[in-house]
């Protein structure tokens, strides 16, 4: 399983660069907006120092297939070849995608809703996959059975596609994900929070602490010597 951090927030990052085995870094333009007043590429640059070797995630904006195959040339221009293009899976995406990966460019296939979104993504050479788990649940889709399908797929294939599961509004829904097979899962900070805020956890880590201060602190020692 791949853990991926849905966020350009430096200091996130950084804090969870340390905690999580972080595979890589995905953003979008939303994402980038709430960041506010950025030097993109600057800032995009930076984000790949942090991480090193971890993948980096990102999207488009063009709407035709020839504006998103600039985009993603001018992306690669800047931050290098290692980077992953994230594109929707419509029909201008899907002709950019074709094209893209003649010139073995690493691609994400983003804004997926529907097993045949998924399927063609798959057919066309998409590295990733990112289903939407959170907005098909809005939906009323079955993002649980969407995975499994894509996933289904992946393997009867023999595709090297790999479902990079997205949109998480609680750990719920990413556990649900990588149940159901998703090779890879992106989550904003705050799903990684809650992760770690079950108050069971940080109780035993309290009672442990207790007990060997208890047990084995210098004063302790010392009576059990003497």
């Amino acid at each position: 399983m791949e853990f991926m951090l849905d966020t350009v927030d430096l200091e996130k990052i950084r804090y969870y660069q340390a905690i999580l085995p972080l595979a890589g870094v995905t953003s979008n333009p939303t994402i980038l907006k709430q960041a506010g007043k950025i030097d993109f590429y600057d800032h995009l640059k930076e984000i790949q120092s942090i991480i090193g070797a971890a993948s980096l995630h990102v999207q488009v904006v063009g709407e035709t297939a020839e504006e998103i195959i600039a985009d993603a040339e001018q992306i690669l221009a800047h931050l290098g070849k290692e980077v992953y293009i994230k594109i929707p899976v419509n029909e201008a995406g899907l002709t950019a995608i074709k094209q893209l990966k003649k010139q073995a460019v690493r691609i994400t296939a983003t804004a997926i809703y529907t097993e045949i979104q998924g399927y063609l993504a798959i057919a066309a050479g998409a590295d990733y996959l990112a289903p939407y788990y959170n907005r098909m649940e809005n939906l009323n889709i079955d993002a649980a059975d969407i995975i499994g399908a894509l996933v289904a797929e992946i393997t009867r294939t023999k595709s090297n596609s790999k479902v990079l599961a997205a949109s998480f509004k609680n750990v719920a829904q990413l556990n649900t994900a990588c149940r159901v097979g998703a090779h890879a899962i992106t989550a904003g900070p705050d799903i990684f929070d809650q992760a770690f805020k079950m108050p069971a956890i940080q109780q035993a880590v309290t009672d442990f602490h207790n007990d060997w201060r208890e047990t084995f602190s210098v004063e302790n020692v010392k009576e059990l010597t003497e």
